[in-house]
């Protein structure tokens, strides 16, 4: 079901899902997120994402129990995905809590009348 046919929501959640599409379908994702959330909703994303080597991605693997990570992982740093947040529509987008190859990414629709 397209995410429009919900009518506004507040709040869209996902959880460990978004980072095994490609990435111009996480791209377009957002911005049907985007168009599903009512002004000052919010979308949070708690995700894999790709660390700063891959080194550390891989010391990251070893501590997760999953060595040389999984083949379906499409993954993207965290700055890139806060990038595609605001190209899609979300203002006061960050990273609220990151841990190796574990990231929460937030960002709020925009409320109409209300300067970015």
């Amino acid at each position: 079901m397209p995410l429009a046919a919900l009518g506004g929501v507040d709040l869209v959640v996902s959880g460990f899902a978004i980072h095994h599409l490609e990435h111009e379908r996480k791209r377009s994702l957002l911005r049907e997120i985007v168009g599903a959330l009512r002004p000052g909703g919010v979308f949070a994303n708690l995700e894999v994402v790709e660390c700063a080597t891959p080194e550390i991605h891989e010391a990251f693997n070893e501590r997760i129990g999953r060595p040389g990570g999984d083949p379906q992982d499409v993954l993207a740093p965290p700055d890139v995905q806060l990038d595609w947040m605001r190209e899609a529509g979300l203002e006061q987008v960050d990273c609220y809590w990151r841990w190796l190859g574990f990231a929460l990414l937030v960002g709020r629709a925009a409320v109409l009348g209300q300067l970015q």
